[in-house]
């Protein structure tokens, strides 16, 4: 279990400046209660959850399924979904509970979770550190400001969950360049957290009714050198794979170039699930550690 070292003045300047103070003792860090909690938690607009760095066994599940959360006067918002994000309460998310602070604590009372008693850390510079003492377990929080937050860098970060925000993609454009190829043929996709599902039906077809043809394991990878590319592969279990190029037009339409046959696709997200204070979606949806594979390739589709 972590155990509190209570400091009573270091935080004073720390305040006026929004910053945080580091305690090294034979270079290990202490980490100290923050002395005016609500003071801290209010000093930047946005809180972004570093999930790969939670420690511990346990989870806070408001927590595990927040890009960002904010504290603000009180109200408690979260970024819950990838689909909207900068834009939903102007940057904020949605109001997701109500919290209040004591010394080197907050108490959440979240709409979906219920009551959550933390301990707050100032660890270094804009991080803090969120600790549950009944699962012992810590999150990481970066703070930001909206006006200089990085969407684009949080939205390619977690692009398998962009993909996955959607009941299903709907091709809306092929290209006349590019040789003929199975794929072709394919006019729905759907992504799951564990796989995906490829359907033949007609453009048009009502997602209820659709006959999911294919199915299989799908991996997105990083590229070297290239932070804005993404690539896609789709390993069907009963053929051979597709490996694609992976472009984000905007929140609602993505964009595969097949290398192979130099084939340009469009697709469109149909049913988009927001995940709000209620419902399936809102409970099951978390964020899991997950680091892309990288792949060493070069762009070859020109933008």
């Amino acid at each position: 279990m972590k155990t509190k070292l209570l400091l009573t003045t270091i935080f004073a300047a720390t305040l006026m400046t929004s910053c945080y103070t580091e305690v090294i003792v034979e270079d290990d860090f202490i980490d100290a209660p923050v002395y005016n909690t609500s003071q801290v938690l209010q000093s930047y607009d946005l809180w972004y959850v570093d999930i790969n760095a939670t420690t511990g066994n346990g989870e806070v599940p408001f927590l595990q399924r927040a890009f960002t959360v904010s504290f603000e006067r009180g109200t408690f918002y979260a970024n819950n979904n990838i689909v909207g994000i900068g834009k939903t309460g102007n940057g904020f998310g949605i109001d997701v509970g109500y919290y209040n602070t004591v010394r080197g604590s907050v108490d959440i009372n979240h709409d979906i979770d219920g009551e959550w008693f933390l301990d707050v850390f100032a660890v270094s510079g804009n991080t803090i550190e969120l600790y549950d003492a009944r699962s012992d377990t810590s999150y990481y929080l970066k703070g930001y400001q909206v006006s200089n937050f990085d969407y684009d860098m949080l939205f390619y970060e977690n692009i398998h969950y962009f993909l996955q925000e959607y009941n299903a993609w709907e091709k809306s454009y092929t290209s006349l360049e590019g040789a003929l190829n199975e794929f072709d043929n394919e006019n729905f996709l759907q992504f799951n957290p564990n796989n995906f599902r490829s359907s033949i039906d007609q453009v048009g077809t009502p997602l209820v009714n659709l006959q999911w043809d294919f199915e299989g394991d799908y991996s997105v990878y990083d590229t070297a050198d290239d932070e804005m590319l993404k690539t896609l592969t789709l390993d069907y279990r009963s053929s051979s794979n597709d490996y694609f190029e992976l472009y984000v037009i905007n929140e609602s339409t993505i964009e595969l170039y097949h290398p192979r046959s130099r084939t340009v696709y469009e697709f469109r997200g149909k049913g988009y699930q927001e995940y709000l204070k209620a419902g399936k979606g809102a409970v099951e949806k978390k964020r899991k550690k997950t680091s892309n594979p990288i792949m060493n390739v070069k762009r070859s589709r020109d933008i």
